[in-house]
């Protein structure tokens, strides 16, 4: 079978050009979104009246012919193969003779490779949508189980205040949220079919869009031909969703990494996510973490280098487009591992809570004793500056801040009376965050209610 351009040229290829134009390697992964367009293509040239039912039938039964090949394995590349579709055609033209021919009748590759990549990318939302919410709920149940959990919270990695460790736990729950809603905004602006937008001008085949559109179950038609066959918008965005998701998981992971170590001793990562040392028989190391933090620069990576690609290109279709399915494919398949490893991490993570709370130290109450001036009268930041004074004075003595005696506290400020010793309780100061979105007990459940009704689990 000639190349589908083949009739203006007179001379061959050179074969190094064959190979650096050839996408077959990587664009196969859309055999089943090439197959799909072509047979609902097929009605729609029928609708149109440039098929017969019969010749319909024939092209729709070779379809499916080679779909069962793919499923299968058995379909076989050709060196003549040089993209998903030119190898499809050449297998039907084989299978049902110069019947083939028709099916491209007012079709370019130009439409028909970004409706692929649509049809590739709903498919592919759905899975990651539910694996997004699976992490959600494995965060939901583990928060959930250690509500009474008190460790320190952090700030530049240096100990801050007490939090519960399930309101660490729901942070990440919030982000991932945000990265769901994103999810499902970018849904419908991939889900617009571009199919009959031809080469750049509109196909001359009388077909009806909207039949087809519904056909191939989008919901949406794409407006202008000209912009339809260039736009990548709907990767790039859901490669910037990627991206940011991927930071997250990132983030989430680097906290497990410090915890998990022998200095912190907060966390303990399931030998399923660990792996040993190839010298030291002892390690254990947090390698599904670490992958997961690594995998953020390459999802970023992958939104960089389509953007590079898109930024200078003219209206219309252009061969660099071609750069734009390997960094979408990669995102696709590397969030689709990444996901179910984090949510098996949260759902086989044990923690120390014994750790947690002995980490806890009295300095991290500063701020409850200022607050204890502020209920006494005394403005904030002088308040601030008076505890500054008491927790350097108790440096100087090398003491911990509640030994420090009361006459020490009143020669600094006279609003320190007897009751100050109720600062130093921890549990109570854990309890004073009830504001919404806090870190006491109440404060927490709540969020965990909310976060159930959003993802529709019984209470």
């Amino acid at each position: 079978m000639s190349k589908l351009w083949g009739g203006r040229f007179e001379g061959g290829t050179d074969p190094l050009m064959e190979q650096f134009n050839a996408s077959i390697d990587f664009d196969i992964t859309l055999w089943e979104a090439d197959i799909r367009g072509s047979i609902a293509y097929a009605r729609a040239l029928h609708r149109a009246g440039f098929l017969t039912k019969e010749e319909m039938d024939t092209l729709i039964v070779a379809l499916e012919r080679i779909w069962g090949e793919f499923a299968e394995g058995t379909f076989q590349i050709k060196p003549t193969d040089e993209d998903i579709h030119t190898a499809i055609e050449r297998r039907l033209h084989e299978l049902v003779g110069p019947v083939a021919g028709k099916l491209h009748t007012g079709r370019s590759r130009n439409d028909q490779v970004v409706t692929d990549m649509r049809l590739y990318l709903l498919d592919h939302l759905e899975r990651l949508a539910e694996m997004l919410s699976a992490l959600q709920e494995a965060i939901v149940r583990a928060a959930e189980a250690c509500i009474d959990v008190i460790m320190p919270g952090y700030t530049h990695l240096q100990r801050a205040q007490p939090v519960r460790f399930s309101h660490w736990l729901m942070s990440y729950f919030w982000q991932f949220q945000r990265d769901w809603e994103r999810l499902n905004d970018l849904w419908r602006r991939v889900d617009v079919c571009p199919l009959g937008s031809a080469a750049l001008a509109g196909t001359a085949i009388p077909i009806d869009r909207k039949a087809l559109a519904n056909d191939l179950g989008f919901r949406e038609i794409s407006q202008n031909s000209i912009d339809a066959v260039s736009d990548r918008d709907f990767v790039l965005e859901f490669l910037a969703w990627g991206a940011i998701l991927g930071t997250h998981l990132s983030r989430l992971a680097e906290d497990l990494i410090v915890w998990s170590s022998a200095e912190f001793g907060f966390v303990i990562i399931a030998e399923a996510y660990s792996t040993g040392s190839s010298l030291m028989p002892q390690k254990r190391n947090p390698d599904a973490l670490e992958l997961l933090r690594a995998k953020a620069g390459r999802l970023s990576g992958n939104l960089m280098r389509l953007l590079s690609v898109m930024k200078g290109l003219p209206s219309t279709y252009n061969k660099d487009l071609q750069e734009d399915k390997e960094p979408l494919f990669d995102t696709v398949q590397t969030l689709e591992l990444a996901l179910p490893v984090a949510t098996g991490v949260i759902r086989t993570l044990r923690i120390d809570p014994d750790r947690m709370r002995n980490a806890i130290t009295p300095e991290m109450l500063a701020t409850d004793l200022a607050y204890y001036l502020v209920e006494k009268g005394v403005p904030f930041r002088e308040a601030h500056y008076i505890v500054g004074q008491v927790v350097r004075r108790a440096e100087e003595l090398g003491i911990p801040l509640p030994a420090l005696p009361l006459s020490e506290l009143q020669a600094i400020s006279g609003r320190f009376e007897a009751d100050v010793v109720t600062v130093w309780d921890v549990e109570a100061a854990v309890e004073r965050r009830h504001v919404v979105g806090g870190t006491a007990r109440d404060a927490v459940l709540a969020q965990i209610a909310t976060a159930k009704q959003i993802l529709h689990l019984e209470e």
